[in-house]
């Protein structure tokens, strides 16, 4: 069986303030779903120089990787978010001759985003990393799809969890 690829575009860099590190985050062309992937200062400021239209004075690392390609005959034509391993994203450049390189995601992201060659991402990784927007403009979990159940706790459990947390909230937290 084939593995379902869904197409995704870059909805934004942007930072996430708990940790200080930059977040990518891709959306679902035709759905609901996001994906966030946090990446490095280096791979953000890449994107959003790209997504921009940014000219650097001195071409950026993604852009020297893709003027190798160039100089090999060879175009990118499509990257692929395949895999997520304990919150790390794999990805692959696939290439006109057929040459696929293994990347981080980040990357690859940065080089579609030069190209504007399509970024897919399977709907594996989506199904375990995928968001969605809340009414509020929040990025959430997805709600259960129809037919699966969602694991409630026992009421005891609820309530020894709401107790923990009266017991450690800080009205700083607010």
């Amino acid at each position: 069986m084939a593995v379902q690829q869904v197409l995704m575009e870059i909805a934004g860099v942007r930072m996430d303030v708990p940790s200080a590190q930059p977040v990518v985050v891709l959306r679902e062309v035709e759905g609901g779903r996001h994906l966030p992937i946090w990446i490095g200062t280096n791979e953000a400021t890449s994107i959003v120089f790209a997504v921009q239209g940014i000219e650097p004075p001195r071409p950026l690392t993604h852009d020297l990787v893709l003027s190798v390609a160039t100089a090999f005959g060879r175009t990118l034509t499509r990257v692929r978010i395949h895999t997520v391993e304990e919150g790390v994203f794999h990805a692959a450049l696939e290439f006109s001759d057929g040459t696929v390189v293994d990347s981080r995601a980040s990357d690859a992201i940065a080089l579609a985003a030069r190209t504007d060659c399509p970024i897919l991402c399977t709907e594996t990784v989506l199904d375990e990393a995928g968001l969605v927007m809340s009414g509020d403009g929040e990025l959430r979990e997805p709600s259960p799809r129809a037919g699966e159940e969602e694991q409630q706790l026992p009421p005891e459990t609820q309530v020894e969890q709401f107790r923990d947390f009266l017991d450690n909230v800080d009205p700083e937290d607010f």
